[in-house]
């Protein structure tokens, strides 16, 4: 697309209103993808999906229940119970020194199957109660997957590789979707959402995503404001194995302690982790560093952010080239540019 068909990223304030609020800024947005996740899932799947997750949040006590029922109320249509707990995707994530200037730099390419993510992206701006944080999301979502916290962390997650049992590829998904309806614990999505509303630092927010149960595995990357505070968490139900220091990530287990019964997901992830972990050194402006095999069909998003400086870029991205301009925010009052 030219430059000037392609939409800005917004920056949407929701610090007193919440999702709720973001879903009502951009109600638009939230519908075009509400559709997008119907023609994929089907209407029939997304009632079911309603169904079956209003029933785990009540049953769990999960602490989103209430603002989830709101935004699938006001949506008024199948899909904002479901859709609010989908979890199908891939990334691929680096962590380093900022070569472009102070403090360490997170890097995180975002893969998903459904189409329009690229496109209708929006960048929330939240305080939970520990201080502000840009959320790299979507109308109609109460999780976090992305987050910049100016002067405290950045964080994104990545999908685990899926566990087998042994049943086939459709059988090994149904059994850890039913292991996941059993648990009584939050999703990582929601566990990352409530870190970024708590934890007032990096020390802490290391510690609660590495203690905390989740209902499923996770990867969190996960860096501060100050030299060395870089990690990611690789995250079983009950059970983290950390990895400090710079590097790369996709979606595969680095660990040996989480035994062999493990399917990578998204594709050739050493492809995906060794081309960007050749940028380590390098200054990423534009979208220019995005390079096969981590750009890819499924690419929705390209963020770039760190802590110590309060930078947050962001660029959407479908049919593997851009499909929004790049979002851009400076700690210079920290004002979009």
């Amino acid at each position: 697309m030219a430059e000037t068909e392609l939409t800005a990223v917004p920056l949407i304030d929701i610090r007193t209103q919440g999702p709720l609020g973001l879903l009502d800024a951009a109600a638009g947005r939230a519908e075009a993808l509400r559709q997008v996740g119907e023609n994929h899932y089907t209407r029939l799947g997304l009632l079911l999906g309603d169904a079956v997750g209003r029933a785990w949040l009540e049953r769990t006590a999960n602490p989103y229940r209430q603002e989830i029922a709101a935004i699938a109320a006001r949506l008024g249509a199948p899909g904002g119970v479901a859709l609010n707990l989908s979890y199908e995707y891939a990334c691929t994530g680096l962590t380093g020194p900022d070569p472009g200037g102070a403090g360490i730099r997170l890097v995180r390419v975002l893969d998903w199957r459904l189409p329009g993510l690229g496109r209708h992206v929006v960048v929330a701006r939240q305080n939970g109660g520990a201080g502000e944080y840009y959320n790299v999301t979507w109308p109609g979502a109460a999780a976090v997957l992305t987050a910049m916290a100016p002067g405290r962390f950045c964080a994104a997650i990545h999908q685990a590789p899926m566990r087998r049992h042994g049943l086939t590829l459709p059988g090994d998904w149904l059994k850890n979707r039913l292991l996941f309806w059993r648990s009584q614990a939050l999703p990582p999505s929601h566990l990352l959402r409530r870190v970024f509303d708590t934890c007032l630092d990096y020390p802490t927010a290391r510690r609660r995503l590495i203690e905390t149960p989740i209902a499923l595995p996770a990867i969190f990357i996960l860096t501060g404001t100050g030299v060395g505070e870089a990690c990611v968490i690789e995250r079983l139900e009950e059970q983290a194995a950390v990895h400090d220091g710079p590097g790369s990530w996709a979606n595969d287990w680095r660990t040996r302690d989480f035994g062999a019964n493990w399917t990578p997901r998204g594709h050739d992830n050493p492809g995906r982790c060794s081309s960007l972990h050749g940028r380590l050194d390098h200054p990423l402006d534009g979208p220019d560093w995005l390079q096969k095999p981590v750009l890819n069909a499924d690419t929705r998003l390209a963020v770039r952010m760190n802590a110590a400086t309060g930078e947050l870029a962001v660029l959407g991205i479908e049919e593997e080239r851009p499909a929004t301009l790049e979002f851009s925010l400076k700690n210079n009052g920290l004002a979009a540019t």
